[in-house]
């Protein structure tokens, strides 16, 4: 059929209520149900002709019923709805009956309708789908490169302690040199009681120059000298 307006063009109720609740979903009404629906149009059409078909909607369920209505009887029912709702139908009736160029009925019409809109929601879900992989990227590469970070500043880390130069233990040359103080030949005699006292065996490295040294814990250089090993081989390591 045409879509110049005359009284003999038709729609069927379901093609009718994408437009009501489309409508009313603009202006944040529920949707109506097509059992529903074509009850109301049986109301409010009483005593005048229409034709009926049965039609299989999507999903489970047995066939409904549904009526085929001429332009007018559509107009007749979309003016039970609410008045916002009822100029939007209207108004989208009329358009689809002044647009010449598009296919020839109605259905064609709604078809092209539909289509358009599922093509945008389409578009919107891939759009949300790549920013949700593109956050979920990120957040892995982030995850990935501190752990990364992470494991090599526990290396460093290990690597100072077991040198003497760390921040959980030290040798007493090592931390003359860089505190520029002297603790003469008895200075490890104090950080050996601390030890001894709390039953830790201090660790021995290996000093190129004087052989295998005792490295002394951090706690027993702050709490014998006031010394924080931190503050002078650095606190990166507390990263891990």
């Amino acid at each position: 059929m045409n879509l110049i307006p005359t009284a003999t063009t038709t729609m069927d109720t379901s093609d009718l209520l994408v437009l009501v609740n489309e409508a009313r979903a603009e202006f944040g009404e529920p949707s109506v149900r097509h059992n529903d629906f074509v009850a109301r149009c049986r109301d409010e059409l009483d005593g005048e002709y229409y034709e009926t078909f049965v039609i299989k909607l999507n999903g489970p369920g047995r066939p409904s019923e549904a009526l085929r209505l001429t332009r007018d009887q559509c107009k007749l029912v979309a003016m039970r709805e609410s008045k916002g709702v009822r100029r939007r139908v209207l108004a989208r009736l009329n358009e689809l009956e002044n647009q010449h160029a598009l296919p020839g009925d109605y259905i064609q019409a709604l078809e092209h309708l539909l289509e358009s809109k599922r093509s945008e929601r389409a578009a919107l879900e891939q759009r949300d789908h790549a920013i949700a992989t593109k956050a979920e990227i990120g957040s892995r590469r982030e995850a990935t490169a501190m752990a990364t970070a992470s494991a090599a500043v526990r290396q460093v880390q290990k690597l100072k302690d077991d040198l003497g130069l760390g921040t959980r233990q030290a040798a007493a040359l090592a931390v003359e040199k860089v505190a520029g103080r002297k603790f003469g030949v008895s200075g490890y005699v104090p950080l050996r009681r601390w030890c001894k006292d709390r039953g830790i065996t201090a660790p021995k490295v290996f000093h190129p120059t004087f052989g295998f040294v005792r490295c002394w814990p951090a706690g027993a250089w702050l709490d014998v000298y006031g010394i924080d090993l931190a503050a002078f081989f650095g606190a990166e390591g507390e990263l891990a």
